[in-house]
C-alpha cells in the first residue's frame, strides 16, 4: 500500500479528459491517411494498427509527465493486455482505440477510453468518440455517487420500457467458437427484444446506455479496458451493470438501466448467453 495521500478524483478525470482528446486528435489525424494491420493478436481477425500503438504511447507519456508514480494497464503493452506497477496506488486502464476494425474499414464508430482506478475501483473515466468529437466523463464522488456528463451536459438512462421495447446492443468475439455460441444464444434473445445492434465498439455501446441512446448492452469477450471508463460512465447515469463469466468462459459484461436490470439479465441466462447458474465474479484479463 501507498504512504501518498488519496488521489482526488476530479483531479484524475481532468487528466483523463485532457489526454483523452489529445489522443483522439492523433487518432482522427492517422483515420485521414492510409491505414494499415501492425500485428494480430488473439485470431487473425484481431488486429492492432500502427495507430493503436502509437495512441496508446502518447497516453502513457502524457499521463507519467503528470504522474509518473501511476501504473498503467493497456490493451497495446502486449498481445494480451499489460500493467505496468505504479506506487501511487493508482492504475490507469487504457484502450486507445476501441473498434479498431470499424477504425481499420472507416466505419465511423470508434473510441479512445480511458479510466483511471485507485484501490481496485474505477474513480474516473472518460470516453471520446472520435469521428463525432464527443466526450462522455464520469467521476465519483467521496460519498460512492457517481456523476456523468456528455459533452458537459447531465446525461441519464432511458425511461422504462417492456423488455418487448428494447433496443439491445451486441458484440462478438473474433474467437470463432465463441462467436457460434454467441449467434446461437441471439437467435434465442432477439426475438424477446425491439431488436439488437452491433456497432463494434463496447465503449461506444456502453455509453450510448448512459444517454439514452440504447436500452442494454451485454457482451462476453470483452477485457477490462473495454468497458471500465464507459461502465463508471452508465453507473453514474443510472444503470446498473455486471462482470461475470458467460457460458463460453470469458468475461461477459451487461449494462441496463438499473429500472430494467434484472429482466434483461434473465433474458441473457434464457438465451443462453449466461449460465443458469451465474453468479458475479469478474473473469480476469
Amino acid at each position: 500500500m501507498t504512504d501518498q495521500p488519496a488521489p482526488k478524483p476530479g483531479d484524475l478525470l481532468a487528466l483523463a479528459v485532457t489526454t483523452a482528446r489529445a489522443a483522439a486528435d492523433l487518432v482522427r489525424e492517422r483515420a485521414a491517411g492510409v491505414v494499415e494491420v501492425a500485428a494480430t493478436k488473439s485470431t487473425a481477425t484481431d488486429v492492432v494498427t500502427e495507430a493503436d500503438r502509437d495512441t496508446e504511447a502518447l497516453i502513457r507519456r502524457l499521463i507519467s509527465e503528470q504522474r509518473p508514480d501511476d501504473g498503467f494497464f493497456g490493451e497495446e503493452g502486449a498481445s494480451d493486455g499489460e500493467t505496468t506497477a505504479g506506487t501511487s496506488g493508482v492504475r490507469w486502464i487504457v484502450d486507445p482505440i476501441d473498434g479498431t476494425v470499424n477504425f481499420l474499414y472507416g466505419l465511423p464508430r470508434y473510441a479512445v477510453s480511458i479510466a483511471a482506478e485507485y484501490a481496485g475501483e474505477v474513480v474516473a473515466g472518460a470516453v471520446v468518440d472520435v469521428p463525432a468529437g464527443t466526450l462522455y466523463a464520469a467521476f465519483r464522488q467521496p460519498d460512492g455517487s457517481a456523476a456523468a456528463v456528455k459533452d458537459g451536459e447531465p446525461v441519464a438512462v432511458r425511461q422504462p420500457a417492456d423488455l418487448s421495447q428494447r433496443l439491445i446492443a451486441t458484440g462478438f468475439s473474433y474467437d470463432a467458437s465463441l462467436r457460434r455460441i454467441q449467434a446461437e444464444a441471439l437467435v434465442r434473445f432477439i426475438p424477446v427484444v425491439r431488436d439488437v445492434r452491433r456497432i463494434g465498439s463496447a465503449a461506444l455501446d456502453i455509453c450510448s446506455v448512459a444517454d439514452g441512446s440504447l436500452d442494454g448492452y451485454l457482451e462476453e469477450g470483452l477485457h477490462l479496458w473495454d468497458h471500465a471508463a464507459a461502465c463508471l460512465v452508465a453507473e453514474a447515469a443510472g444503470a446498473r451493470w455486471e462482470a461475470t463469466t458467460g457460458v463460453g468462459g470469458r468475461r461477459f459484461v451487461v449494462v441496463a438501466p438499473d429500472h430494467g436490470y434484472d429482466e434483461l439479465r434473465k433474458a441473457a441466462v434464457q438465451a443462453g448467453f449466461l449460465p443458469v447458474d451465474s453468479l458475479p465474479g469478474v473473469v480476469p484479463d
